[in-house]
């Protein structure tokens, strides 16, 4: 996986999740808390998404073929917002379940074993922090200054971190609902808390499933370039004496880290072929070198007639960015 694909995130967030989805069945058979239960299902859940963002990244490196002539970059995009279906449905709605459940029928945490569920979620609270801190700690490396967590995620083009982070934060936010709701059952004795601390966990997946798969289904339909790479590529394209007008761009992200860049650019009439094949090299490689996203660069050259009155301009026809 590439360096954007949070390799190390992955793993770490597999590794604790597994670890700690066993404690909690373990937890929930001895004491019978529907915190510990729901805990557990979303432990396990994010450890089939784990699962499924690698092979996302794996599947992605296939070559491009003639059915598939930009290559499978996207495939990233189809695992990541299949993560979001099961954070919504597998942890989401059946820990809301659960919570009714528990609401409508009381069940009291056992009394031999009341200490054990909140020692497994301390724990968890540990591991989960050290996972959320693996997955910050490689997407800073991606993330450009001055740029906010919610920036990023909204405008990364990688699916992984974003996901990673969405994630292991409600981990976390979770665990810290069920030690809530099962804590307070255990000095009150009531169990309702037990099942408003379910009901919590549950609506809180179901916010960041639907951030999710909101934010995956967008990069599905087709993302161009962030308003700062654009202005990098007109940039790199007009800082040359070759152009003498942009007159038309598109841009589109055929994978996570695959740029298409399409424009139509003016030179001069009296330009032998020869001359003009030179500039059009001169132009793409300023564009890569400025974005090294832009890896597929398609240039069209044309004689450009400025219309009888028109006012002189530099600003091409582009696309507004969603940013």
């Amino acid at each position: 996986m590439s360096a954007h694909g949070g390799g190390k995130a992955i793993l770490a967030a597999f590794i604790a999740n597994m670890g700690i989805a066993v404690a909690k069945f373990i937890g929930w058979l001895l004491s019978g808390s529907a915190s510990m239960l729901a805990e557990a299902v979303h432990s396990v859940a994010d450890s089939s998404n784990q699962v499924l963002l690698f092979l996302g990244g794996r599947k992605a490196k296939r070559e491009a073929d003639r059915e598939h002539p930009f290559g499978y970059g996207r495939e990233r995009y189809v695992y990541a917002f299949v993560v979001g279906i099961i954070l919504f449905s597998v942890g989401g709605l059946f820990s809301v379940y659960e919570g009714v459940e528990k609401l409508t029928h009381p069940h009291e945490i056992s009394g031999t074993w009341w200490w054990l569920p909140i020692v497994i979620l301390v724990v968890a609270i540990g591991l989960e922090t050290y996972s959320l801190r693996t997955a910050v700690k490689e997407a800073n490396g991606v993330r450009t200054r001055g740029q906010s967590w919610w920036q990023f995620i909204r405008r990364s083009r990688s699916p992984e971190l974003p996901v990673l982070l969405l994630e292991d934060s409600g981990a976390l936010l979770g665990l810290v609902f069920a030690l809530a709701g099962v804590s307070l059952t255990v000095i009150t004795g009531n169990p309702v808390f037990d099942a408003l601390g379910t009901l919590a966990i549950g609506l809180l997946l179901i916010v960041i499933a639907i951030v999710v798969g909101v934010e995956m289904k967008s990069l599905l339909v087709g993302e161009g370039a962030t308003s700062a790479q654009l202005d990098q590529i007109i940039t790199a394209i007009e800082s040359g004496d070759e152009v003498e007008k942009l007159i038309h761009i598109k841009t589109l992200y055929v994978g996570p880290e695959e740029l298409m860049v399409a424009a139509k650019i003016g030179l001069p009439v009296e330009k032998p072929l020869g001359a003009v094949a030179r500039d059009i090299d001169e132009v793409e490689q300023r564009i890569r070198a400025a974005v090294p996203d832009a890896r597929i660069v398609y240039l069209e050259p044309d004689v450009f007639r400025r219309v009888e009155g028109e006012k002189p301009t530099t600003e091409a026809f582009v696309f507004p960015s969603s940013d």
